[in-house]
């Protein structure tokens, strides 16, 4: 009777002979000490080491792209995935599982600076082999994770380890040396375009993540679904003006990736659309002062724009390694270019 009551007791709290099969399902409880962010785990719970192959999926958001998740478990090597998020489930637990084979997956909820310096909640992020940034409030995660010992993690896994590492909505947003916090509200792109020196404009310069090939790259998400080419471009006239950076853009719209490999390369993965904005040393914002609108025109030819056309299995290419127009293939040039606060674009035939 002894021993059937502590069976019954271990199958109340999810455990199953891992000899019957080495991925049963294991929930550990938020409350476990020595497991501290731990929302869930599914999976074998004992850390393996595959190898791994470098890569970012840059998410615009809305619902998941399952190839960009199929992508970046293919250069996990199987091994184990942790996502992290400051709000929300570990609803990405069982769909990450059911995507192809990998060792486990944890969600980590790190909603605090102290979580964020814990030294074991670092090392479950050292010890990953992919890691995912839900989406949230990029403010939380630049307030709750910035100069601590979850950032530095981060930072191993994307320069030393060379694990793959995406992120949506937010998470994606954080993903660029220069980033917008959206600390007070999100900003419209009228709002940007009509005072780029707004205090809702808040762009940082590479104090937070620092992923391959993405220092002087502004990302942007939602895009087309929110309209925000116009703010994107306001963004880059800010970097101009405040650092005399001429930083590129990247953005990806709902239901979208941008998946970068090792070398810099990038495909679209998804059903909607990318682009990829190139500004230029000699066409610097006419206007870009406080209190007016913006105006940068340089002949209608202010920014020149890449955008390509995902599909589910991967379409185009571009090459963020150097922004150099005559290696991507697959979409359409356009110049972009803003007349008091009103963007136009047009074809490049």
């Amino acid at each position: 009777m002894k021993s059937t009551a502590i069976l019954l007791w271990l199958i109340a709290l999810g455990f199953t002979s891992s000899a019957q099969n080495k991925t049963d399902t294991v929930k550990i409880d938020k409350h476990i000490p020595h497991r501290p962010a731990s929302i869930g785990i599914i999976g074998d719970t004992a850390d393996v080491n595959t190898p791994v192959k470098g890569g970012i999926a840059m998410i615009g958001g809305g619902k998941d792209v399952d190839n960009a998740f199929k992508w970046m478990i293919t250069r996990s090597g199987g091994g184990d995935v942790v996502v992290i998020r400051a709000s929300g489930t570990d609803a990405y637990n069982s769909y990450i599982f059911g995507l192809g084979k990998v060792n486990s997956v944890e969600t980590l909820k790190i909603d605090s600076r102290e979580l964020a310096n814990n030294d074991t909640v670092a090392n479950i992020i050292r010890n990953a082999e992919m890691l995912f940034i839900a989406g949230g409030d990029q403010s939380n995660y630049m307030k709750y994770w910035r100069g601590t010992k979850t950032l530095d993690a981060i930072n191993y896994l994307l320069n030393v380890k060379h694990a793959p590492v995406g992120g949506t909505s937010a998470g994606c947003a954080i993903l660029g040396g220069f980033y917008y916090s959206g600390e007070d509200r999100s900003i419209t792109a009228d709002e940007a375009l009509n005072d780029p020196y707004t205090p809702l404009v808040k762009v940082y310069n590479n104090d937070f993540l620092q992923a391959p090939y993405l220092k002087n790259v502004i990302i942007d998400q939602h895009y087309l679904t929110r309209n925000r080419q116009g703010r994107h471009v306001t963004f880059l006239s800010r970097i101009i003006k405040n650092w005399n950076i001429y930083a590129n853009g990247i953005a990806a719209d709902e239901r979208t990736a941008v998946c970068m490999d090792e070398n810099g390369q990038a495909i679209i993965i998804g059903t909607s659309k990318a682009y990829f904005l190139i500004t230029d040393a000699k066409k610097s914002p006419e206007t870009c002062e406080p209190g007016k609108p913006l105006t940068w025109n340089r002949k209608n030819q202010a920014i020149r724009v890449y955008e390509i056309q995902a599909t589910p299995e991967g379409s185009g290419s571009f090459d963020i390694a150097h922004f150099k127009k005559g290696k991507a293939t697959g979409g359409k040039w356009y110049w972009w270019w803003v007349d008091n606060g009103k963007l136009n674009q047009q074809e490049i035939k």
